[in-house]
C-alpha cells in the first residue's frame, strides 16, 4: 500500500490541474541516482497492462509491476521550506538513501 499526505495529495492535485487533457499520476521506480534507483513521478494518459491503480486521497495512483515491489509502504509527503518545495519520499523498505532523499537502495536489488 502507498501512502500520501494531505499535502503531496494536494500539489500532485494542483499540477494535475494545469494538465491540458485528464491525466493519471504515475509513481515508478527507475534504476541510476546515487544510491541504485530514483523514484521517477510523471503523468500518462493510460493504464498498461500489468498496472495496478490505487485510489488515495481523490489521486488515482498508477505504479507498474516491476515498481510495486520497491514501493509498498512508501509514504510521499511533500513539503516547502527556504530551499522551495519538494516531494519527500519515506520508504521502510530503503536500507540506504542519498543525501537528495531522491535515491535508494534496498535489499531487493
Amino acid at each position: 500500500m502507498i501512502h500520501l499526505s494531505q499535502a503531496a495529495a494536494s500539489e500532485i492535485g494542483r499540477i494535475k490541474s494545469k494538465q491540458q487533457q485528464n491525466v493519471l499520476f504515475r509513481l515508478a521506480v527507475k534504476p541510476g541516482g546515487c544510491s541504485g534507483f530514483f523514484y521517477d513521478m510523471s503523468f500518462d494518459k493510460a493504464i498498461k497492462v500489468g498496472d495496478q491503480v490505487f485510489d488515495l486521497d481523490e489521486i488515482q495512483v498508477v505504479i507498474d509491476a516491476a515498481s510495486l515491489n520497491y514501493l509498498n509502504g512508501l509514504r510521499v509527503d511533500y513539503s516547502e521550506d527556504l530551499m522551495g518545495g519538494g516531494f519527500r519520499f519515506q520508504n521502510p523498505q530503503a536500507i540506504a538513501t542519498c543525501g537528495c532523499g531522491n535515491s535508494f537502495w534496498t535489499t531487493n536489488q
